[in-house]
């Protein structure tokens, strides 16, 4: 059953919050950078009854399928930089190759993450690409799929009874002198590095400002986004709703039904966790306990949340194939809940709370690629497209 929840806490505007583009200052050293696709979707647009849709297209990003490499480079650049006691700017790199020799002096590392997939591979390729070594813990079930290519990365990955909070816990409890913790979700005594994973987002929303003045388009007046523990919803609410922002936006939370954990934290008034597991095919959001560092921004920055079934994220993967896009399943939760907003009787609340209609310029956050592929192909029915020399399909 799909289910909405206004927020009448939010604010049109966050004073004293400004837009960043310091971590795409970094992002355009790393190998492969290159702006991820802003799509027009006009067959899109006319589905859901509104005049314009964009599709932000991250289902490939800097090598791997979803757009947290952005958060876990450019935390791991901050981190490791703190390790050698030094801040943004004061060390001299101009590729990847000259980081990793400059870091040399840190010795023997281990960069370790918790994830349900994406986090943790990206973290385990910058391990790589720097030279240390990775610890990835996944909970157990994750899809052999997702842990293979982890593995691929030359990370360690070990499997933890239970869910994602439990895969975190053991993460957190491992942080030492030659473990260097990377974590995307933030908990009491930790939240420098998850406030790095949220800036590092904050790339998607330069480039697309900067795809949209290209192509003469006006800014967006909704943006939808998938929530997991938050950090990428923050990075949208920073943006959307700075004090420098140049237009006026409502944004949209899409989760699982069984990973509400933000709209239940909404409910409640502060940040609550789940008392059942989290079972969702959108597996990246199978989170049961908010940030506690995204939490005030999306406690003041989310106008609504959906609360969407699987069958609709499915739906969704097919909508976006249709458009020759290729995205998992948790990729396609914003576009899933974007439909439900729209054309589902009882979410009309929130159409009504962020005035969707026929006049609105709506942004999709496509965040994943398809990370199972046999899953992918059972949802559509389609070959999986090969892929390009660089790796994207």
């Amino acid at each position: 059953m799909t289910r909405v929840l206004v927020n009448d806490q939010a604010l049109p505007r966050l004073p004293g919050i400004r837009r960043t583009r310091a971590p795409l200052a970094v992002h355009v050293r790393l190998p492969g950078y290159a702006p991820t696709p802003l799509l027009s979707c006009p067959d899109l647009a006319a589905r859901a009854g509104l005049a314009e849709l964009w599709v932000k297209d991250e289902t490939w990003r800097l090598g791997l399928p979803a757009f947290k490499m952005l958060g876990a480079s450019y935390a791991c650049y901050r981190a490791l930089l703190a390790r050698l006691g030094r801040g943004e700017g004061e060390l001299e790199w101009g590729d990847a190759g000259q980081l990793a020799a400059a870091l040399r002096p840190l010795g023997r590392l281990t960069l370790c993450a918790a994830t349900d997939g994406n986090h943790g591979r990206a973290v385990a390729r910058m391990a790589r690409l720097l030279g240390l070594s990775a610890l990835i813990l996944v909970p157990a079930g994750t899809a052999t799929a997702r842990i293979e290519a982890i593995a691929a990365e030359g990370a360690q990955v070990m499997a933890i009874p239970g869910g994602y909070d439990a895969a975190v816990e053991q993460c957190a409890a491992l942080a030492s002198d030659t473990c260097l913790v990377i974590s995307d979700t933030s908990w009491p005594g930790y939240t420098e590095v998850p406030g790095w994973v949220m800036d590092g987002y904050s790339t998607i929303f330069a480039e697309a400002s900067d795809q949209l003045a290209l192509a003469g388009a006006a800014e967006p007046d909704i943006v939808v986004v998938p929530v997991g523990v938050g950090a990428l919803a923050a990075a949208t609410i920073r943006h959307v709703k700075s004090a420098d922002a140049s237009s006026f936006a409502r944004i949209v939370g899409v989760e699982p039904r069984s990973a509400r954990c933000v709209t239940e934290s909404l409910r409640a008034g502060e940040p609550v966790t789940l008392p059942f597991p989290q079972t969702s095919i959108m597996a990246g959001l199978n989170c049961g306990t908010p940030s506690l560092l995204a939490w005030p921004l999306l406690e003041r920055g989310l106008d609504a949340m959906i609360t969407i079934e699987d069958d609709r994220a499915e739906a969704a993967v097919r909508a976006l194939a249709s458009q020759g896009i290729v995205a998992g399943e948790t990729g396609a939760a914003a576009l899933a809940g974007l439909h439900a907003l729209a054309g589902d009787p009882s979410c009309a609340p929130g159409r009504d709370a962020v005035r969707l209609g026929r006049e609105s310029r709506v942004l999709v956050l496509c965040t994943e690629g398809a990370t199972d592929p046999a899953a992918w192909a059972r949802i559509t029915g389609l070959p999986l497209p090969p892929s390009e020399p660089g790796g994207r399909r």
